[in-house]
């Protein structure tokens, strides 16, 4: 037994030698192979992105499976360097399987980029020559079938000299079947700086656009979650968003709604369910938007608007600048957005058309809010039963009624005027009526101070001394000729001062 064993020994001597330089061929390997993958990888990457390609470092092994990994590789767009590079990453590492590389294309299974900055830089196009002939793209030479960028910089610089560039802050990014020739599928989160909050996104990327990369199209869906209205001063609320998009990363359709079911306006102080739909251009250069239309809705009142989010070079941040318009609207839910008081002073239906303008900066919302327009009221009643029972009062004393016991007057024909500007509501020809009486009047409301300053007339079908009776009517009569006009009754000078908690009205006898 042990001489047939000595005799086959040298065989299982050279079997084991054999798998010993095998395997030792295969760990040696990734000294020479190391060069052929760079320059592999460097041609195929310059042909796809047109590219001038520098890798600093580059180490390749196949055992126990082909890895590679590497550091900081960079893309030169056509070689320029009087430009930010196309795309810079700071290491990568790339793992597959052996059958994998035999494949065509070749097949990578997975990818990790680590410090990825995307920047694409546009330019003004250039006329294509006539009859210039359509380049296609050679077969992809490899597949990925997955890439993790955690930590991603997507930013998309101007054309434009001064303006800031648009940046995409990309906290998870995964990509699938990578190929450079088909769009792949992305899944990403991005963090939004104001509203702060995480995006989801999902969708496909590409194919990549060598030649203007700005025209590289996307698509997806998104989901936008709790985001805090808080830090824009004078507002509060939780707002959430859903949506698609679609289009190029130099221009992008959106579409989408929002909820945030306890928004705020800290001048007014009550929570209310704002829901809004829209659709919007994004503009990728810079990431001005024009909003066409938005729709929203809170409690019995519907708001349209549309117009646009734009940048002023030199300025951090974007104006708000809107066309705005209700019809049918409550004007209790109006007033809950800007006045404190529970319930609102007046209720009735609204209509009003107004500019709306809000630019950047840390002042709160009410004192950088602009707003010009004009506003009708319908069938408005004061919500204050003591209120109402004066106005109703006088109405019937307008009319000549002294023995009335105030029978509910409902004011009619109310509109006006408006200008919203430094936190003050300045009305211009507010005018409406009361059985018996109308009223016309110009001045201020500070949102902040609640202040009130206004100067007018009340035009009345009775004269002075026939709003009241006894010995006092009889004193009034020597007075008729001063307020008396030829169509009407007295015409009588007021003003309204005092705040909204404690009102003042009085003859304004300098007038």
């Amino acid at each position: 037994m042990m001489k047939n064993i000595s005799r086959r020994s040298p065989w299982w001597i050279g079997l084991a030698l054999l798998v010993a330089i095998c395997i030792g061929a295969v760990v040696a390997s990734g000294g020479w192979l190391s060069p052929v993958a760079r320059a592999e990888v460097i041609r195929a990457l310059k042909q796809r992105y047109q590219s001038d390609i520098e890798i600093q470092s580059l180490n390749v092994s196949l055992f126990p499976y082909p890895h590679a990994a590497g550091v900081g590789l960079v893309f030169r767009k056509n070689g320029r360097r009087d430009i930010p590079p196309l795309i810079t990453i700071r290491s990568f590492t790339a793992d597959t399987g052996w059958l994998d590389l035999l494949a065509t294309p070749r097949r990578v299974r997975s990818v990790r980029l680590d410090g990825l900055e995307i920047r694409v830089s546009r330019e003004e196009k250039k006329p294509e020559p006539p009859n210039r002939r359509v380049s296609t793209q050679p077969p992809p030479r490899f597949m990925i079938e997955e890439i993790a960028a955690d930590g991603t910089l997507l930013q998309i610089l101007p054309k434009v000299p001064g303006k800031q560039p648009l940046n995409f802050d990309i906290y998870k990014l995964k990509l699938h079947s990578v190929s450079g020739r088909h769009a792949m599928t992305y899944r990403a989160q991005l963090r939004n700086a104001k509203p702060p909050g995480a995006i989801e996104a999902t969708g496909d990327f590409g194919p990549w656009e060598a030649d203007d990369p700005g025209e590289t199209p996307v698509t997806g869906k998104y989901r936008f979650l709790n985001a805090d209205l808080g830090v824009f001063k004078g507002l509060s609320g939780k707002l959430s968003s859903t949506g698609d998009f679609y289009g190029r990363l130099e221009k992008i359709e959106v579409n989408g709604q929002t909820d945030t079911p306890d928004f705020t306006v800290a001048a007014g102080g009550h929570p209310v369910d704002l829901k809004t739909t829209f659709s919007a251009t994004v503009d990728g250069e810079n990431g001005d938007t024009l909003l066409h239309p938005v729709t929203a809705h809170f409690g019995r009142t519907t708001l349209v608007c549309q117009g646009a989010v734009t940048g002023t070079p030199g300025i951090s941040g974007k104006t708000v600048s809107l066309d705005s318009q209700v019809q049918n609207g409550d004007l209790a839910d109006v007033l809950r957005l800007g006045v404190k008081s529970d319930p609102p002073p007046m209720t009735g239906r609204i209509g009003f058309h107004s500019q709306i303008r809000i630019p950047p900066g840390e002042l709160d919302i009410a004192e950088k809010l602009y707003l010009n327009g004009q506003f009708d009221i319908d069938s408005g009643k004061f919500s204050s039963a003591t209120l109402e029972r004066r106005v109703s009062t006088f109405s019937a004393r307008a009319q000549g009624d002294t023995r009335s016991d105030g029978t509910v007057a409902r004011a009619s024909n109310m509109h006006g005027t408006f200008v919203l500007d430094d936190g003050v509501i300045t009305l211009h020809g507010l005018t409406f009526q009361l059985p018996g009486a109308a009223i016309r009047l110009n001045g201020t409301y500070g949102l902040l101070t609640e202040a009130l300053d206004f100067h007018g007339t009340v035009t009345m079908d009775a004269k002075l001394s026939q709003m009241t009776t006894g010995i006092k009517s009889v004193l009034l009569r020597a007075l008729d000729p001063l307020f008396e006009t030829k169509k009407k009754g007295a015409v009588i000078p007021i003003h309204i001062g005092g705040t909204r908690r404690s009102p003042s009205v009085g003859l304004e006898f300098k007038r």
